[in-house]
């Protein structure tokens, strides 16, 4: 980039890294004003230049100018995440000064990061500091999520955007700027939410919709079967992909709502391996995205899957849309969904002051004003932590009698000392209360001893657990509660012909289908911790190669 010295952002190559990175590509002479790519094409290209310049420009916009956000020099390339995803070019490129470039195609790309471990670590860190970099200068301007605060549906594109780290910036509908958006957008409050990038405007726009316009949908590629879909991108599906995808197979991964699962609702773990000062879940579950991606695994979200066909013997994951995909080998890590409280205008608060996760998204929409944290268990506590760290004041409203009987001891212990905590032990939430937005929540004893008290509540916090997210799945022994059994969980009477042809019994996280394995949170009896679904998702993948190796004659 521009900034001179070398970076992580613009690193110096040698000569001879140099030259190994020109050979991937293609030479392309250059006059100064040449377009390079424009936001809108389909797969990124990474541009080497040999000499001369070229500007990263952000398009101008109904409302804006257009804006250079990087440069390049001699012995500089471009590029940023959008390389690994392959999501469509949302920034136009043009030559300021003429020279000599090297244009490396997709597939070269993909080569090189396969075969250079040297240059691909380079590279890497080059293309996460740029992202960044983008996300926090004029780079944001190229996408625009226009709303209500209040709103549901904005919330959850908010969300969608920030669990990618996609560059983009948030208008309130109601501001001046809000209302310029819209004249200009030639839309009405009834198209909201609204999504503006260079190429189009979305209206009533949801992730789904979102994804399929950056290209980072499900796209079917032809060929024979993948070797392993992972159905989940909570941290027990992305290990399993960065060791599938790592040692070879060919790998795809889908979630129904955005890379992080559960686990990226958390403010700070602290107990994860190597992470002696804490990481948000965010950070951890994005980095493993990309680590992942770097393996040459390919992530489509949001993606539902609506269900698992053993026709003859193979595996097909059929999506909601009734797109088949078929795979040699599956592995469930579907986690659990969130449960609510079965309580008055629930649906109507959601996104308008009740939240399942607490990141920075959520609160900044609190502001510095009073909330409840519901639940016992650690992540309720971390939650807790986070808001009061804030500048909230918290209730943290549990439904047992202990504090320490669901959560880690050096959690409680730091809670409990919180001057802006109060924890309410023995309690639960009865009533929500307010206008168009949550302002209040009433909770009283959950023994019957006390009587109603209204509380100060901008932002109810819901930490109760959950129910495995097993609905798509038929023919799949589970237990009572609808948690997956696998291998030594497995009674005989369970497993029927499928198991003939195997002639064997289900080898480690294999479920009573042959090939179809479960790791994490949805799987019978896991420890329902981050480090213990990462270790179950690579472990799995040591009995997926068993179950795909050739059976000895």
């Amino acid at each position: 980039m521009s900034t001179p010295g070398a970076t992580e952002a613009a690193p110096t190559l040698s000569d001879e890294q140099w030259s190994r990175l020109k050979a991937y590509g293609t030479a392309q002479s250059t006059e100064t004003g040449d377009v390079l790519f424009q936001a809108g094409e389909a797969a990124g290209q990474m541009i080497l230049v040999e000499s001369g310049g070229l500007d990263i420009v952000r398009p101008a916009g109904s409302d804006q100018p257009e804006a250079v956000v990087a440069g390049y020099g001699a012995r500089q390339f471009s590029g940023e995440l959008n390389l690994l995803t392959g999501q469509t070019t949302y920034l136009d490129a043009r030559v300021t000064a003429p020279g000599v470039i090297y244009r490396i195609q997709p597939q070269a790309f993909r080569r090189l990061m396969d075969e250079d471990p040297e240059l691909s670590d380079v590279i890497l860190r080059a293309l996460l500091a740029r992202r960044e970099n983008l996300r926090g200068n004029a780079a944001a301007g190229s996408m625009v999520l226009l709303g209500h605060d209040l709103s549901a549906s904005a919330m959850a594109l908010r969300t969608y955007a920030a669990r990618q780290r996609q560059p983009h910036s948030w208008v309130a509908a109601d501001s001046s700027a809000g209302e310029t958006l819209i004249r200009a957008a030639a839309a009405t409050v009834d198209d909201l939410p609204l999504v503006i990038t260079p190429t189009a405007v979305l209206r009533r726009a949801t992730p789904s919709l979102l994804a399929e316009h950056l290209g980072l949908s499900y796209r079917h590629i032809a060929g024979r079967p993948l070797d392993l879909v992972v159905v989940g991108a909570g941290p027990a599906g992305l290990a399993a992909a960065v060791y599938g995808a790592s040692e070879g197979l060919q790998t795809l991964v889908l979630d129904s709502l955005a890379a992080g699962g559960q686990a990226a609702a958390s403010s700070r773990i602290e107990n994860y391996l190597g992470f002696t000062s804490g990481i948000s879940g965010a950070d951890l579950t994005a980095r493993a995205a990309v680590q992942a991606q770097k393996f040459g695994a390919r992530i489509a979200s949001p993606c539902e899957v609506a269900e698992l066909t053993t026709d003859s013997g193979a595996l097909r994951i059929v999506l909601k849309d009734g797109t088949q995909i078929s795979s040699r080998s599956v592995v469930v890590a579907t986690g659990a969904s969130y449960r609510s409280l079965p309580l008055a205008r629930w649906a109507e608060f959601e996104g308008a002051g009740i939240y399942y996760a607490a990141t920075e998204l959520e609160a900044r929409t609190c502001g510095p004003y009073p909330v409840a944290v519901v639940g016992g268990a650690n992540s309720a506590g971390q939650a807790a932590l986070y808001l009061a760290g804030r500048g909230s004041t918290v209730n943290l409203i549990v439904r047992g009698a202990d504090l320490a009987a669901g959560m880690s001891s050096y959690l409680a212990d730091r809670i409990i000392a919180h001057p802006a905590i109060t924890v309410r032990t023995s309690t639960e939430v009865s009533q929500l209360c307010g206008g168009d937005r949550l302002e209040a929540i009433k909770v009283h004893s959950s023994t019957g001893a006390t009587l109603d008290t209204e509380l100060e509540c901008r932002g109810l916090f819901c930490f109760i657990g959950a129910r495995p997210a097993t609905d798509w799945l038929k023919d799949v022994a589970m237990d009572d509660h609808g948690f997956i059994l696998t291998d030594v969980g497995l009674d005989d009477d369970m497993l029927g012909s499928r198991w003939a042809q195997p002639a064997r019994r289900p080898l480690p996280f294999e479920t009573s289908l042959p090939g179809v394995f479960a790791t994490g949170d949805v799987r019978a009896g896991s420890m329902k911790r981050v480090a213990a679904a990462v270790g179950e998702g690579a472990s799995a993948i040591r009995s997926v190669h068993m179950s795909l190796a050739p059976v000895s004659p």
